[in-house]
């Protein structure tokens, strides 16, 4: 019997030596598996870090050298200040937002596309400065000429200034000389038609009564006399030409008034001159008697009246005439 249990005994511990040593090799590959697969992370984790760190510098050269292209462009131009300030900005907010994508390592795939994306974005920024600096800069082109032009014209235009004040001078001074030769001219016509004018002598009124039958007769009876005939001789002027004479007879009533008023005509001092009879004639250097009648066709009063014959608007002689 004690045979027999010894053997059990040894069996027992042989058992637990076995499993112990199962149990140390499972912990043992255990160890090798997890080794592996924390070396792996590492590499990976240094692969990450690596490429993060590129990125990074990567991401930095790109920024400053287009800063420094952006500063670079700056100049005097408000509007082009403004778009670079514009720019920086944005370019700002690229690197910003590249930059938390890098602090998370499940965002590293889009970081990278970031990064790879950003130049030409910047390209796109440059492009656009560019674009306005090169409009500034045909806007100066455009402004240097236009003030090129502006200047040529303003000395064109006080060329030109010039000559209209002295053409203005020139015609005024025409126009003064003009004037004072149409003045010698009308006084030299007025002396001429003065000279040329036709005297009359001996200017014979009287009131005449005229009746549908019979001759007219004589008479000074204003209630009765319905008609005045004025005759007159003509005094020859040699400086008168041989033709038609217009004389203007002119009747004043005792009130001051133009007896029987046909019409007016201009006298040799301007003034329209109211007429009771327009008489033509014709003259021939010689003298002769010229006889115009004047009939109202209203009742005369009576009083003093006056009689003017005109020639050529001057006045040629005067008479004198009364009725009771």
């Amino acid at each position: 019997m004690s045979t027999t249990s010894g053997n059990n005994s040894k069996n027992t511990i042989l058992g637990v030596a076995i499993g112990v040593i199962v149990l140390l090799l499972g912990i043992n590959g255990y160890m090798i598996y997890n080794r592996s697969q924390l070396k792996a992370e590492n590499t990976e984790i240094s692969a990450d870090l690596e490429e993060t760190t590129k990125l990074k510098e990567e991401l930095n050269k790109q920024y400053y050298s287009a800063l420094s292209e952006l500063e670079g462009m700056r100049g005097t131009n408000e509007e082009l200040n403004a778009l670079i300030d514009q720019q920086k900005t944005e370019l700002d907010a690229s690197k910003t937002r590249i930059e938390s994508l890098l602090r998370d390592k499940n965002s590293l795939g889009k970081a990278r596309a970031e990064v790879g994306n950003l130049q030409g974005r910047i390209n796109q920024l440059l492009a656009e400065v560019n674009t306005l600096r090169g409009e500034n800069e045909t806007l100066k082109t455009d402004v240097s000429r236009l003030g090129e032009e502006k200047t040529q014209l303003q000395t064109t235009l006080e060329a030109e200034k010039a000559t209209t004040t002295q053409l203005s001078t020139a015609k005024t001074q025409l126009e003064t000389e003009k004037t004072e030769l149409e003045k010698t001219k009308t006084d030299l016509s007025k002396k001429v038609t003065a000279a040329s004018s036709i005297k009359v002598q001996e200017i014979d009124a009287n009131g005449l009564i005229t009746k549908e039958k019979g001759k007219p007769s004589k008479s000074s009876n204003a209630k009765k006399v319905n008609q005045v005939d004025v005759c007159f001789e003509i005094i020859p002027n040699e400086n008168a030409e041989i033709g038609q004479e217009v004389f203007h007879v002119r009747v004043i009533t005792p009130k001051g008034e133009t007896l029987a008023s046909e019409g007016s005509f201009t006298s040799g001092s301007g003034e329209d001159v109211p007429f009771s009879k327009a008489k033509t004639t014709s003259y021939n250097k010689g003298e002769a008697k010229v006889c115009a009648s004047v009939a109202p066709g209203a009742p005369f009063e009576a009083g003093d009246y006056k009689v003017e014959v005109y020639n050529k608007g001057y006045l040629s002689g005067k008479g004198t005439f009364k009725l009771k």
